[in-house]
């Protein structure tokens, strides 16, 4: 589910939520252990980021040379384009450029890239960013920064909450590789889904039942019921369940297989009591079997089997087939002998069954 503070980032339109460093190490370490080259000699924009904030500019031009890249794009928002209780004061870092511009920094985002070695140190990293203003305010949806989308060849980035579809689908369009993040339940949006299924997008490395703290502004008001930590390293901090990765990049947890057992030894010994001594329920509008829990899947089940959308993050596409998303076969949604409505199950069949 949704977590309270998200929910309210999104009526009041405050999709400031930062990620931490160690996050995005953690999750590209994992495409990087699949294949070491996966960013060599790309280009990678980062069209939500301003460096002076941003950790995914921090980490992609720290490590600019380990990775090979080809050239590094980051841009930001202008300040005007954002929701604000405080008025945006520039930092020492823009002031003291000889590019700053007092009537532009209000109305203009920014254009960071990186490519060479600007400083003379004969290393490519975060002191060589180079920067200017936007023509435009930074919207992903200009026309300014989708010629960015199309010169790069990898993006990367934590898109705006609220412009999530919208983010995905400006991404899909332009056919390129990408790793965002989101939360869980955008799984059941139908722009995602039909992408999850036909293998054009999946789940990355991060297991979203971990959940992920992300810094926010100080004005950040939480929910009455927030029970976590508030900050973090000295930052304001905000923690999300359920918020995962979205990519088209390939890692390992991929392609690790479920361990399973057969059906007649989930029914004796499953930990599950909705399973154990009983049996599997069936649907009353679609021939498969209910799976209330991803490892109660059985391994010899020849037949589809619905299962909760949290089987996304062990699924492995070498290992199962997905089928379609929570409908029977009447279009309605799927329903137990005794009338219930399991909540948004995917019905999945094996590739090869195990006898």
């Amino acid at each position: 589910m949704a977590n309270e503070n998200l929910g309210n980032a999104k009526k009041a339109k405050n999709d400031e939520f930062y990620t931490q460093f160690s996050d995005i190490q953690k999750e590209m370490n994992a495409y990087l252990e699949y294949n070491p080259d996966v960013f060599r000699g790309k280009i990678v924009l980062l069209p939500c980021d301003d460096p002076e904030w941003s950790n995914f500019t921090k980490y992609f031009a720290q490590n600019f040379e380990t990775l090979g890249l080809k050239k590094l794009i980051s841009t930001s928002y202008a300040p005007d384009s954002k929701p604000h209780d405080i008025p945006y004061q520039p930092t020492l870092f823009e002031m003291d450029s000889p590019g700053f511009d007092p009537e532009k920094t209000q109305t203009r985002g920014k254009i960071f890239t990186l490519s060479k070695d600007t400083t003379g140190d004969k290393v490519i990293n975060v002191d060589d960013l180079e920067w200017d203003y936007l023509e435009g305010g930074g919207d992903f949806r200009s026309e300014e920064i989708t010629k960015l989308r199309d010169e790069a060849d990898i993006i990367v980035t934590n898109p705006p909450f609220s412009l999530f579809r919208e983010f995905l689908a400006w991404l899909v369009e332009a056919d390129k590789d990408f790793v965002i993040i989101g939360n869980m339940n955008a799984i059941t949006y139908k722009e995602v889904f039909p992408l999850i299924k036909d293998n054009k997008m999946w789940l990355g490395a991060t297991n979203f039942n971990v959940g992920m703290y992300f810094f926010v502004p100080e004005n950040f008001v939480y929910a009455p019921t927030y029970k976590f930590e508030r900050e973090i390293d000295g930052k304001k901090a905000s923690r999300v369940p359920g918020v995962c990765w979205f990519t088209t990049l390939d890692h390992g947890r991929r392609h690790e297989p479920l361990s399973l057992m057969s059906m007649a030894d989930n029914i004796k010994f499953s930990r599950h009591k909705e399973i154990r001594g009983i049996g599997y329920s069936t649907y009353i509008n679609c021939d498969a079997i209910e799976i209330p829990y991803t490892d109660a899947i059985p391994s010899d089940q020849l037949g589809a089997m619905g299962v909760p959308i949290t089987f996304l993050d062990k699924y492995n596409p070498d290992q199962f087939e997905i089928l379609k998303f929570r409908h029977g076969d009447d279009g309605k949604d799927l329903r137990l002998s005794d009338g219930s409505c399991p909540y948004f199950r995917i019905l999945i069949k094996h590739k090869q069954v195990s006898s």
